[in-house]
């Protein structure tokens, strides 16, 4: 999955206003895209509002989509560098393939954690007789001390849950409170899922040196007293100690915070580059077929085109 726009990713604050000791929230709106094979995602991040939140750079929520035995997901070959791409599995299984020859099928309550440092490419679909997906991708952009590092590929089955107040939460990546995920990441960073099958509320404490979001992925929620509904993202910005939370019956959200990611960062298609050069350079060779993004063996449709450079290589 990929973004076709360049970013320049400071961020201008990391602090919602407040007004007589409340705490604003910042509600960020959604954009309506496809991916491979039709499917329908509303992307979150990043907008002309928010870039990141963290190390969080990219934020798709992909279906819930149905759709006929064969016509599901199909991405072919495509590369990235600097970052690591997250796939949370909610309905659906997609088959992932990468040029270091990794196969593996991702099925619901599993991550897919890819970190392509230098260069990888791999490919995604929807196995043959799936009839749905529901899912979100994320990417997380490496800082540029581990940028280059070699790639590699970790699919993660077993994850962290517990409850709490009628919630059901699972840990898929970081730290929070006594948990701790098994994803290898580079930053301090937290992404948390979140579902009920009861309309309940909860109290969340938070770590104040992170900024932090929730997306509602389903059903009506209310966040430190706010109605959101399903695919409004919400900053929440950084120094709070804690955040209350109300759900619909059968409602699901996804928590993501970090660390402010300090370092200026760009997105091109599907690179995360510290500068300009680094990406077309990384273009260049994608173009080339050169050695550095290897083969995805397994997969028998053509390659992805990169869109031309938006400015003079």
């Amino acid at each position: 999955m990929s973004t076709h726009e360049l970013r320049n990713e400071v961020s201008s604050s990391y602090d919602c206003p407040a007004t007589d000791g409340v705490r604003a929230i910042q509600r960020i709106a959604s954009r309506s895209a496809e991916v491979g094979g039709g499917i329908p995602v509303t992307r979150l991040l990043p907008s002309r509002h928010r870039r990141m939140v963290g190390a969080w750079c990219f934020l798709d929520h992909a279906g819930p989509a149905v759709f006929k035995p064969g016509n599901g997901l199909r991405v072919g070959p495509h590369p990235h560098i600097g970052l690591q791409t997250f796939t949370w599995m909610i309905e659906g299984e997609v088959l992932h393939r990468d040029s270091l020859g990794n196969v593996q099928v991702i099925r619901p309550g599993q991550v897919n954690l890819m970190t392509a440092g230098y260069g990888i490419a791999h490919t995604e679909e929807s196995l043959a007789d799936e009839e749905q997906l529901h899912a979100v991708q994320l990417w997380i952009a490496l800082p540029a001390s581990v940028s280059g590092r070699p790639p590699m590929f970790e699919h993660h089955a077993i994850l962290p849950r517990w409850q709490l107040d009628g919630f059901e939460l699972t840990l898929l990546a970081g730290r929070f409170e006594q948990y701790e995920a098994p994803a290898r990441i580079f930053s301090p960073l937290v992404g948390l899922d979140l579902v009920v099958s009861d309309a309940t509320a909860t109290k969340l404490g938070l770590d104040q040196s992170y900024e932090y979001g929730v997306l509602p992925l389903t059903g009506k929620w209310r966040i430190n007293g706010e109605c959101f509904e399903a695919n409004e993202f919400a900053y929440l910005g950084r120094g709070l100690a804690s955040l209350n939370l109300e759900a619909s019956a059968g409602a699901r959200a996804i928590l993501l915070g970090g660390v402010p990611f300090v370092e200026e960062i760009f997105l091109w298609w599907n690179f995360v580059g510290h500068s300009k050069k680094e990406i077309a350079q990384a273009q260049r060779e994608w173009e080339e077929g050169g050695a550095r993004f290897g083969e995805v063996p397994g997969f028998d449709g053509p390659r992805l085109i990169a869109p031309p450079l938006p400015w003079r290589a």
